[in-house]
């Protein structure tokens, strides 16, 4: 089932959020990049992708995880002076969730795009990395609790820590991994993922920084393109 909400403000568990880099990294070369789309177009390529890609991550998510809701719902969280921004999370009910901000549907310069970040986004709930971003949490915070201790530090603060370092260990991971997954499912509704993954050539590139969320654009473009190539 497919439905398209014009207001969501609920918050996400997870999101592809793009890090800015350290004041000390070079900025990122500058990428010459398609003219935007009109509103209209936008819109437009938004609805179909929503059509073709929907269908087929729900395919995947049944064969791959066949025990998780893979009842995806795509909403658009329209509040004004959002930045471009795509996540994945769950309703009460354990629905997946794939959310878009409509900067992001506007920057976007392309269909392939599109689909390749809500590939993207639905790959993420078929990995079950929020589930495993939890774990990876609470175990951190055990961890970071019982070091306090022994050191004679405040418990708080080191499960805190310890939470916040367990949460981000297999982050990078898991956004290659849902790049991968997300390559196949682009491909699968009709879309060319490595022309999608081009939308990393205009953000700003996270580098290989420690306890960063995201993994270096290079490193995810040619993840798609590995992919892609023995599809």
């Amino acid at each position: 089932m497919r439905y398209i909400a014009l207001t969501f403000a609920a918050m996400a568990l997870g999101a592809c959020t793009v890090d800015s880099p350290p004041p000390s990294q070079d900025p990122p070369k500058q990428v010459a990049a398609p003219p935007k789309l009109s509103q209209a177009q936008a819109a437009r390529n938004f609805s179909s992708v929503v059509r073709r890609v929907e269908p087929v991550a729900e395919a995947q998510c049944r064969a791959r995880a066949p025990n998780l809701n893979c009842d995806f719902k795509i909403v658009v969280d329209d509040r004004k002076g959002l930045p471009p921004n795509a996540f994945q999370t769950l309703d009460r009910s354990g629905r997946p969730i794939i959310g878009f901000t409509l900067a992001l549907i506007a920057d976007a310069r392309n269909a392939d795009e599109l689909a390749f970040v809500m590939g993207h986004e639905t790959a993420h709930h078929i990995e079950m990395h929020l589930a495993r971003q939890r774990q990876s949490a609470q175990g951190g915070a055990l961890v970071g609790g019982l070091i306090a201790a022994g050191l004679g530090l405040n418990v708080d603060t080191g499960a805190q820590i310890g939470g916040t370092v367990g949460a981000r260990a297999y982050s990078k991971d898991n956004e290659l991994e849902a790049d991968a997954l997300g390559t196949v499912i682009t491909a699968r509704a009709g879309y060319n993922p490595v022309r999608g993954a081009q939308f990393f050539t205009r953000i700003p590139d996270p580098g290989d920084r420690f306890l960063g969320t995201h993994p270096p654009n290079a490193a995810r473009i040619e993840t798609v393109r590995r992919v892609a190539s023995q599809l």
